[in-house]
């Protein structure tokens, strides 16, 4: 080395000074990558796709269709909900601009009695089907209704959100 020649630094010590800078980064993406397994192995990572169809809508005519006189308040809807994904689901609400509200009725007791629920399971890849003879749909205070009339009737999933169909009114002996 001559005088007055600058110094050159080891090539060891340059290695130091990038491994020291890199150690921090290196530390972050594996504590995050560990805390990110962590959530999705206990099922916090778990993205649910719930896809629900509804078809078979119809609204028999108020005071022609068989099953309406013992549903006090109005018409109960026939509806066939399917749940097309490996997921459950729950009916929570409906509401319809044709009704002042929509109930969710079970099944009927042994004396034919119906009482409000505040859910319906939809299972994973199952249907439930709706008819003023099993589980349904009342529609209180309805509007007036005639044959071939159409509204739409808003459901509310637990999972999948609100799925909107159009209920027609169907003439007596039809469903």
């Amino acid at each position: 080395m001559t005088a007055g020649a600058p110094a050159r630094p080891l090539p060891g010590g340059r290695l130091r000074e990038l491994a020291r800078a890199a150690l921090a980064p290196l530390i972050c993406a594996a504590v995050l990558t560990g805390l990110l397994s962590a959530w999705v192995a206990g099922g916090g990572g778990t993205i649910r796709r719930v896809r629900i169809e509804v078809t078979l809508a119809a609204v028999p005519m108020p005071g022609y269709a068989a099953g309406h006189a013992s549903l006090p308040g109005g018409p109960a809807t026939y509806l066939t909900i399917r749940n097309l994904s490996g997921s459950p689901d729950e009916l929570i609400g409906a509401r319809s601009s044709a009704a002042a509200r929509v109930q969710i009725s079970g099944l009927p007791d042994r004396a034919g009695h119906r009482s409000a629920i505040a859910g319906l399971p939809v299972p994973a890849d199952g249907t439930v089907s709706f008819s003023a003879f099993g589980r349904d749909l009342v529609l209180l205070r309805p509007v007036s209704l005639t044959a071939g009339q159409t509204f739409p009737l808003t459901l509310t999933f637990r999972h999948a959100g609100q799925v909107t169909v159009e209920l027609t009114v169907t003439p007596p002996g039809t469903p």
